[in-house]
């Protein structure tokens, strides 16, 4: 009886993947992984060989994208609250709200939040952006976004942001962001 580990490496080897252009994903010599043809698969299957269209190509094309999903309910010192739908343009291939989008608006909230306790004279830069998917957010779901200052200091500002469901109050996103505050250059 033959031993498995015998085969020779050729046999067991791979073949080089190659995309729907007919460029190859791996290098010459290299070796792809066994799964590579399924990822191609599905990042194909998902877009990721398709072109941009022109409208999304223009300058700060994600702000406004971003900003058309967002209504604003309350602002306060430390705590501001709006209101997004999950509308199709932002579901991702499994129909819940794309992880990119939950991510962005979370980021977006975050400045907005600590806006109200960091002054103009500052810039904030983002220093860490930690996101939690506790659960999914389907298509014309309602979500109540919040934001809150955890910490505000001379050099730092933390914002922790909650996604809840309206209907229910679920808890379905969460994130923790944290801002380098610098005084703006005078030149």
């Amino acid at each position: 009886m033959a031993n498995p580990s015998s085969a020779s490496p050729a046999s067991r080897e791979p073949q080089a993947l190659s995309s729907s252009d007919g460029a190859t994903t791996a290098k010459p010599g290299e070796r792809s992984t066994p799964y590579a043809s399924n990822v191609m698969r599905f990042l194909e299957s998902v877009g990721i060989s398709n072109p941009i269209p022109d409208n999304y190509s223009s300058e700060d094309f994600y702000s406004d994208f971003l900003c058309n999903h967002l209504k604003t309910d309350a602002v306060r010192r430390g705590h501001i609250t709006c209101f997004t739908t999950v509308k199709p343009t932002i579901l991702n291939s499994m129909g819940g709200l794309h992880g990119g989008v939950v991510a962005a608006i979370s980021e977006r909230v975050a400045i907005a939040t600590a806006r109200t306790v960091v002054g103009e004279d500052k810039e904030l830069f983002l220093g860490e952006l930690a996101m939690s998917y506790l659960s999914s957010a389907t298509i014309n779901a309602e979500l109540i976004v919040d934001g809150s200052v955890v910490r505000r200091g001379r050099n730092t500002t933390v914002v922790a942001v909650e996604f809840k469901m309206r209907k229910t109050g679920k808890l379905v996103y969460s994130s923790r962001v944290t801002f380098y505050n610098s005084p703006i250059a005078k030149l």
